[in-house]
């Protein structure tokens, strides 16, 4: 696998022109409510949406850049890209209907990849809020580099009570819900 396949290709290498709906995408809850936003957006304005989904080797680039290992960064591009594949499953059942879509896995932190990737003023960018949320180190940046306008679309609200519900599930509550 050469360039973007094996996962190794800056933000450079695959950046977009104008008419364009930039989403990015990490699996959260809020980032499948960018993606539906995204699409919406697209739909409405006769425009591409492209799903970013930018990764980092677990380690850190520092430590993997002293010790690379090609087929370690194809294993985390693979991961990432079946991330990107079941947020298009779970928020479309597939492809979206009604847009031309691609689906990008970029090597990089997410703020920079975003705004490279979404670097023409006539783009949009489309990204996701927890509820609450306290600026994000991704957020804080996009907001502060983007050269095109930012939409944040928030995550559905989670009902009352349920955190503590699921905290206080066992392995054994989870095996009776599946019989």
């Amino acid at each position: 696998m050469a360039g973007r396949e094996a996962g190794v290709a800056g933000p450079k290498a695959v950046m977009v022109g104008r008419d364009v709906v930039v989403v990015g995408v990490s699996g959260s809850l809020a980032s499948l409510a960018a993606l539906r936003a995204g699409a919406e957006q697209a739909r409405r304005g006769g425009r591409v949406l492209v799903a970013v989904l930018a990764w980092e080797p677990p380690e850190g680039e520092g430590l993997y850049l002293r010790h690379p290992d090609p087929a370690w960064a194809r294993h985390w591009y693979a991961e990432a890209r079946g991330r990107l594949d079941r947020a298009f499953d779970e928020v479309f059942g597939g492809a979206p209907r009604g847009v031309v879509a691609e689906r990008r896995v970029v090597r990089g932190r997410a703020g920079r990849v975003l705004c490279e990737v979404a670097a023409h003023p006539d783009a949009l960018l489309v990204i996701g809020a927890r509820p609450r949320w306290h600026a994000a180190r991704t957020h804080r940046y996009v907001h502060a580099h983007a050269a095109c306008a930012v939409l944040t679309a928030p995550a559905p609200a989670r009902p009352r009570g349920m955190r503590r519900t699921l905290r206080r599930m066992t392995a054994e509550d989870f095996a009776l819900a599946n019989q």
